[in-house]
């Protein structure tokens, strides 16, 4: 009988959840936006040196001052440029559907973050920079179209390693953009110790899960989905070692290498690192977070807002136990 009770009661905590998230994709769906789309690198290596003084007065803020037009010329009829361009116009030569998915997820941010100024689109072709696939600032939203070609394009396999090149394909630029823009709302972490790091970096997470109803997990933190299996399966090993190393309240400069930046894998110093995904302190904060928000009833800008000493005490979060 009291199984049969608790199945009902789950049964009804999921309806209502489901409910709920119905509502408010009701509510996101009126919200009206439209982005203004330009781009910059059609509008580049389609001019010729003779008009290119048209471009620089259409996109002031691509050219800057100090560098003189030869400069853009060579760029303009480098032949490893044109190349890079012919192959970003294979695949994005139509922007309109990412145009689209990118308003969607504008509607999601002016629910949440109704103050947000809805910001202007560029595409442009940079100079493969990883650390900045795209670059939300006030009232523009730059996008780097030659990181998104897709992870086993030429121009990748010698230059890049493959921990990186995982997420240089398309199902990245939504979460690249989310986490774009979550640098302006969540505020740095006062103290520096790994449990700080690794809850604000769930705060960021948990924003695409709020911001990308649709994605996977996989997709929000840019994992494969053997890699997300595997954290999911270790929870509990990986809270344990934490715990039991006296790491959550170090500050050691070593830590974030290890546990938190960009990484082909974690170092824990075990035979099994090579089998971790890089960043792993990351997806504990966000499991860290999502616990928080089930057992709290709080809006996403005062989560944002919150010390994480304070959230880590009301999350009471338990890693689900092994098998």
């Amino acid at each position: 009988m009291m199984r049969k009770f608790m199945c009902i009661a789950i049964i009804g905590f999921l309806f209502f959840s489901c409910d709920k998230k119905s509502k408010i994709e009701k509510e996101v769906e009126k919200i009206p936006v439209t982005m203004r789309l330009h781009r910059f690198e059609q509008a580049f290596f389609e001019s010729t040196p003779e008009n290119l003084y048209k471009v620089k007065a259409e996109y002031p803020e691509f050219f800057p001052k100090e560098t003189p037009d030869n400069v853009w010329v060579e760029k303009l009829q480098n032949p490893q440029w044109r190349e890079l361009y012919l192959e970003v116009e294979k695949k994005y030569k139509d922007f309109s559907r990412q145009q689209t998915e990118i308003e969607d997820l504008f509607k999601h941010i002016k629910y949440y973050f109704p103050s947000v100024i809805t910001p202007q689109i560029y595409t442009a072709i940079g100079e493969m920079d990883y650390l900045n696939k795209t670059i939300y600032a006030h009232d523009k939203l730059i996008i780097a179209l030659e990181l998104y070609l897709g992870k086993d394009h030429k121009f990748y396999k010698n230059e890049f390693p493959e921990y990186l090149r995982q997420n240089f394909d398309e199902h990245q630029l939504l979460p690249d953009i989310v986490s774009s823009f979550a640098y302006g709302v969540i505020p740095s972490p006062r103290n520096k110790d790994l449990l700080n790091l690794m809850i604000t970096s769930g705060k960021e997470l948990y924003l695409k899960d709020v911001l990308l109803p649709n994605c996977t997990d996989a997709d929000r933190i840019g994992y494969t989905p053997e890699q997300i299996k595997f954290c999911q399966d270790n929870e509990s090993y990986i809270w344990e070692y934490f715990v039991s190393n006296k790491m959550l309240y170090s500050t050691d400069s070593k830590l974030p290498n290890r546990f938190i930046n960009l990484a082909p894998f974690s170092k824990f110093y075990l035979e099994i690192d090579n089998e971790t995904p890089g960043r792993i302190g990351q997806w504990v904060g966000w499991q860290i977070v999502r616990a928080f928000m089930q057992n709290n009833d709080v809006s996403v800008k005062e989560l944002l807002k919150m010390d994480p000493n304070t959230l880590f005490e009301k999350s009471k979060y338990k890693p689900k136990k092994n098998e």
